[in-house]
């Protein structure tokens, strides 16, 4: 990582201003270099021309320079802040290029932070759900994390997990010195404690998992109840094709829209029925996916039409997912005559409404469901891979008990070692030395 790396840093089309930022050795003298100028102050703005190989004028621009290690790589970095478009910061660009600096890989500043001990991977994961935030909540937990919320936390499990190791690491090599009667029940004591901890950040995380990817909300009923009418509305445009026909719909359709401060999928599914040809019978598969990947489910019934052997197989899906996933029924078309059997949605507490002219209550639910989700005191996992690391420290965590029960204490050791490796793979890598400075740090041992 001697070389010095280059890339726009804003995204690709028309505005106001873009952004190319340089990180490495030669970030300053490339700056220098196109400005034509002796210097540039620290963190200070410079308005300054800048100009190509050929001495031709690129754009009029504002540079700021970052010495190392006080920026966000620990390396000298130079933003260049031009007019935005899609020509100029693309000749700003290939003339730091011209100049001798290489375009970067794709997440090679946050990498070159990370091994410059800028950041861990935590605030790194953070940095890149950020851009990708979904609420207004989840924005909030990852401005948090950047800040080394997620970090301090991970570090404080670390470190009574390596207590509990140097516990058991000094009762196997240091038996004959003056140690704790109660080391066992210590150990025990804070291994429950740790267990207690993990497991309800690890509920936490995963039942708000909507929050941080975006909830996904599916649309189903059987064909022609008004899915796609209501689609339509929650849109405010005509996006899915409305007619009269039955299966109409025939395949998913996926649209994003904002409700509160969530940005959610709604998915109109096509209707479920006993498909008549295999195009439709495989966009009812699509349909069933697309159910079974929602956190909600819009169960829509058409209430101008007598309750028959399609609408039980939509109330037998929502029996099926009543546990797992936030349902919603609607009395779709309650400005006609009623025909629907209404005492079948009994245990529901249903919305009565037309699709073609109203949402507002359907809305108004959806967004006390996601709120419920919000930002609670909880620590919170912001990934898949987070969450697959604490479930693997809770299993081995849950391995060691039974041999240091039976006083197998090495192999007690090794599956708290293991817990300590999967935490530490969500920040950062684990070392033996750690755990030596716990045992005689904590004991004295080996004066």
């Amino acid at each position: 990582m001697n070389d010095t790396i280059s890339a726009v840093a804003t995204a690709h089309g028309i505005g106001s201003i873009a952004i190319i930022r340089l990180s490495g050795a030669d970030a300053l003298d490339i700056a220098k270099t196109l400005s034509k100028r002796s210097g540039f102050k620290v963190r200070h703005a410079t308005l300054t021309p800048l100009y190509n190989q050929k001495n031709e004028l690129i754009d009029e621009t504002i540079v700021i320079y970052f010495k190392a290690p006080q920026s966000f790589t620990g390396e000298d970095i130079v933003e260049i802040q031009c007019h935005g478009g899609m020509i100029v910061a693309q000749l700003i660009l290939k003339a730091t290029l011209d100049a001798g600096a290489r375009l970067a890989d794709p997440g090679e500043f946050s990498k070159r932070a990370f091994f410059n001990g800028r950041i861990d991977l935590s605030e790194a994961e953070a940095i890149s759900k950020l851009i990708e935030a979904k609420s207004e909540d989840a924005a909030k937990i990852l401005a948090a994390q950047i800040k080394g919320a997620l970090k301090n936390y991970i570090e404080e499990i670390r470190d009574e997990m390596l207590h509990i190791l140097a516990y058991s690491e000094v009762s196997i090599d240091y038996a004959e010195e003056d140690l704790p009667k109660d080391l066992i029940q210590q150990i025990i004591a804070k291994l429950d404690a740790l267990h207690t901890s993990l497991t309800k950040t690890l509920r936490a995380s995963e039942s708000r998992q909507g929050l941080m990817q975006g909830f996904k909300v599916s649309i189903i009923g059987k064909p022609n109840v008004g899915k796609s009418s209501l689609l339509n509305m929650l849109l405010n445009y005509n996006r899915a094709i409305v007619s009269d026909i039955a299966g109409t719909t025939r395949d998913t359709i996926e649209e994003q829209v904002k409700i509160g401060t969530h940005l959610i999928r709604i998915i109109d599914t096509a209707g479920i029925r006993d498909a008549s040809d295999e195009i439709e019978r495989i966009g009812i598969e699509r349909s069933i996916e697309a159910i079974e990947k929602s956190e909600i489910v819009v169960a829509l019934f058409d209430n101008s039409r007598e309750c028959d052997g399609e609408d039980d197989v939509i109330l037998e899906w929502l029996e099926k997912y009543k546990d797992s996933k936030e349902i919603i029924v609607i009395v779709n078309k309650a400005d006609l005559p009623c025909r629907f059997d209404l005492f079948k949605l009994k245990r529901y507490d249903y919305i009565e409404q037309n699709s073609k002219e109203s949402a507002e209550q359907l809305v108004g639910n959806l967004e006390k469901i996601m709120d419920k989700n919000n930002i609670s005191d909880e620590m919170m996992l912001i990934s898949l891979r987070q969450i697959e690391a604490v479930k693997k420290t809770l299993g081995s965590i849950e391995e060691a008990k039974e041999p240091l029960v039976d006083g197998e204490l090495e192999i007690f050791s090794f599956h708290i070692t293991e817990a300590i490796n999967a935490m530490s793979s969500i920040t950062r890598p684990y070392e033996t030395d750690e755990m030596l400075d716990k045992m005689f740090g904590s004991f004295c041992l080996g004066k």
